[in-house]
């Protein structure tokens, strides 16, 4: 049971961030969707334009201040830049699908385009998350405390461990007398 509570601690982060992530996703998918089956009357590379244009902004309120906002970001400015600027590789992401589908000449049968939808959504969805994580909102630097209560539970009750300061190793000439000669 400890080596599942020891994996949750090291992936609990990522664990919540890819839920919220995955819950704004999928409302940004439904706008997505709606919107484009909504507008294909008006060509499929316009109507999945509008809509991710739309989802963009409803994706980005959501993941700013829900998602990630415990992560430090280098400015709203600079934040919605680089929001926008991934979410608009996400589009040529669906632009790429609707092309294969373009190319096996399937472009106006609509189950073909929602297919289409689903698997740029899929990728889209990969590669935003990833890399809203690495550029976007970055980790906070951890605290410098070292307080035992930031360590799982059992190595805290403990005091010692691996991920304890300094485990196995001598800070001071004080702590090697006794130990004698190697």
């Amino acid at each position: 049971m400890s080596n599942i509570r020891t994996l949750y601690a090291r992936f609990r982060q990522l664990i919540h961030e890819g839920f919220k992530f995955l819950v704004i996703g999928v409302v940004g998918a439904i706008i997505t969707f709606g919107l484009a089956n909504a507008l294909h009357s008006v060509g499929p590379y316009k109507a999945i334009t509008i809509a991710t244009i739309l989802a963009t902004i409803v994706t980005y309120l959501g993941n700013r201040y829900w998602t990630f906002r415990h992560r430090e970001g280098k400015g709203t400015t600079r934040d919605s830049v680089m929001f926008f600027l991934f979410n608009g590789v996400g589009l040529l992401i669906y632009w790429g699908c609707i092309g294969i589908i373009d190319l096996a000449g399937l472009r106006k049968d609509l189950v073909w385009y929602n297919v289409a939808l689903v698997v740029g959504t899929a990728l889209g969805t990969l590669f935003r998350f990833w890399s809203y994580r690495k550029w976007i909102w970055l980790a906070r630097p951890a605290p410098a405390s070292g307080k035992l209560e930031e360590l799982p539970d059992d190595l805290a009750a403990a005091g010692t461990g691996p991920l304890s300061y300094g485990a196995g190793v001598p800070r001071s000439r004080e702590h090697t007398e006794g130990l004698g000669e190697a």
